[in-house]
């Protein structure tokens, strides 16, 4: 039989990491700053389709080997249930003058497959050739590997004045 002190320790512990689970949880469900902050600008760049949602559902990869010296974003904005389609975003990400730069160089329209051999079939193709195509296909499937994420549209309205939005479709 446990001791009186053994049991209202082993009890105190439980209730602590049951705290520290409800936490965790509770912070996944919050959509990280940094991609807010890209939807944000891809929403400003009206790169997002046309919808009456009232939210997204995001998953985003943060990618520092691809490209000597970069830092991509990619993000994956789901269409309708399930993560079989959606749009996919390459974003490069720098500091500039004390703010955060969101370079939108990159997108596609995607499908799931579960007949062809990569799975991820482009409706609308990304700029660039097989190499662009593999890392985003690379990158779709990693996201999908991970939580997904609801952000209201209403959080979408104007960018914040600490972001910096730039799209390859800007005007020069």
């Amino acid at each position: 039989m446990e001791s009186p002190r053994t049991l209202i320790t082993s009890k105190c512990l439980a209730l602590l990491l049951l705290s520290c689970l409800g936490t965790t949880t509770r912070a996944q469900d919050e959509p990280p700053k940094l991609l807010v902050n890209a939807a944000q600008c891809l929403a400003a760049k009206n790169h997002l389709p046309r919808s009456k949602a009232r939210t997204l559902s995001l998953g985003f990869l943060v990618d520092v080997d691809s490209y000597q010296g970069e830092k991509v974003l990619y993000v994956v904005d789901y269409m309708g249930r399930g993560r079989s389609k959606g749009m996919v975003f390459a974003i490069f990400l720098a500091q500039q003058s004390g703010r955060q730069v969101f370079n939108i160089q990159n997108n596609a329209k995607f499908v799931r497959s579960k007949d062809d051999m990569e799975g991820v079939n482009f409706v609308e193709p990304p700029l660039g050739g097989t190499w662009t195509q593999e890392h985003l296909v690379s990158a779709i499937k990693q996201i999908e590997r991970q939580p997904n994420f609801t952000v209201s549209v209403k959080e979408l309205l104007a960018p914040s004045p600490l972001i910096q939005c730039e799209s390859y479709a800007d005007r020069k």
